[in-house]
């Protein structure tokens, strides 16, 4: 169900106001797009039901990663890629966290701290994983925020408790169910190699990049995950998420916006956060991403080119036979919302306007 509040709905109540927030034409261009997303203002589509044969009408998508109404199509079909490629091995959930005295220069060099932030905890991964004589993995996927929507920004990242060896044959890494590294020692290779690169960037003081080493750095670790459906399930919580869901909104009133959050800092513990209208915007652009900055990346034994030339031979060492994506689960995202058994077939497009009058004459029109 469409929730009741929504971020294009903060958008539209503040109007030409949001040009007074002092966001950059990137950011005002993926908002505009956020707000006009299943409106007319982008035109639409007419679907038909391949089984009961009834016609129906909706506003297209905008599409744009950082809607909360454009993600379930695209998670489902990331995680659906996935179902063939995970091995019956142990999976390890990890977080690296860049601390907030390097927020302001996020805001100002996204791409280069963020690009630097997948490349550190990829090398300190790497560098545990040489120690144990094995070529590991990782899928990692950034996160720039926090529950309130502040700046926070973090890798959420499933790594594989073992890797292959130099003969090509797989090694656990951990069979006794705990943590696969220690976290202190991760923590800090994770701060070394994180400044080491960020000096080599020039675009810190080497005194400030000094005071970086004063406060410790964390890496959160979690145990393995009880199977590699476990696995899927959790990556599908991660891997499309935006700054806020909808369904966070509680009210949108009186130019303020009401939304849930946890704090973590008590237990988890549920609240409610009310902001200024062009608060709420400000905060949530802080998370619109570089044009092109890739937010979802995989290395080593989970990187594209390795699975393509090496995964099967690893697949079948390990006893495992191939998955293939299970068609049904795409056709569930077409499935007929009237009848609940066809598939929805489009027929036609429009452009920027309502639907042509003669669809809407005795024709059943059932909007999604």
């Amino acid at each position: 169900m469409r929730p009741s509040s929504e971020v294009a709905d903060v958008l539209r109540a503040l109007g030409g106001d949001i040009e007074k927030i002092g966001l950059n034409t990137h950011q005002l261009r993926h908002l505009s797009a956020i707000r006009k997303c299943r409106t007319a203002e982008l035109g639409g589509h007419v679907d038909k039901c391949s089984d009961c044969g009834s016609i129906h009408i909706s506003y297209n998508s905008c599409r744009n990663r950082h809607c909360p109404k454009c993600q379930g199509h695209k998670r489902e079909e990331w995680m659906q890629a996935r179902i063939g490629e995970l091995l019956p091995v142990p999976y390890f959930h990890m977080v690296f966290t860049l601390p907030d005295s390097l927020d302001a220069l996020a805001l100002q060099h996204p791409q280069t701290v963020y690009g630097l932030l997948f490349a550190s905890a990829w090398e300190t991964l790497q560098t545990f994983f040489k120690r144990q004589e094995v070529k590991g993995g990782m899928i990692s996927i950034l996160h720039t925020w926090g529950q309130n929507l502040s700046l926070h920004p973090h890798l959420h990242c499933i790594v594989p408790g073992g890797g292959v060896d130099k003969n090509g044959r797989w090694k656990n890494i951990r069979t006794d169910g705990k943590y696969l590294f220690p976290v202190k020692g991760l923590s800090k290779m994770f701060r070394a190699k994180y400044v080491k690169k960020l000096r080599g960037e020039k675009i810190a003081l080497h005194s400030f990049t000094q005071t970086l080493f004063a406060k410790e750095w964390v890496v959160y670790a979690k145990r393995p995950f009880g199977n590699t459906q476990s696995v899927i399930e959790y990556l599908g919580r991660y891997t499309h998420k935006v700054a806020i869901s909808n369904s966070r909104i509680k009210s949108i009133e009186n130019g303020q916006v009401s939304f849930e959050y946890r704090d973590y800092r008590k237990n988890g513990r549920k609240g409610v956060m009310t902001l200024q209208n062009k608060e709420f915007i400000r905060r949530f652009a802080l998370h619109i991403l570089p044009h092109a900055f890739v937010r979802i990346r995989h290395y080593g034994i989970l990187s594209g080119t390795w699975k393509r030339e090496r995964l099967p031979k690893l697949q079948r060492q390990l006893g495992v036979k191939p998955q293939s994506p299970n068609p049904e689960k795409g056709t569930l995202l077409h499935r007929c919302p009237h009848c609940k058994t066809g598939t929805l077939v489009t027929i036609m497009t429009f452009s920027g306007r309502d639907p042509p009058e003669y669809l809407l004459r005795g024709l059943l029109c059932v909007p999604c």
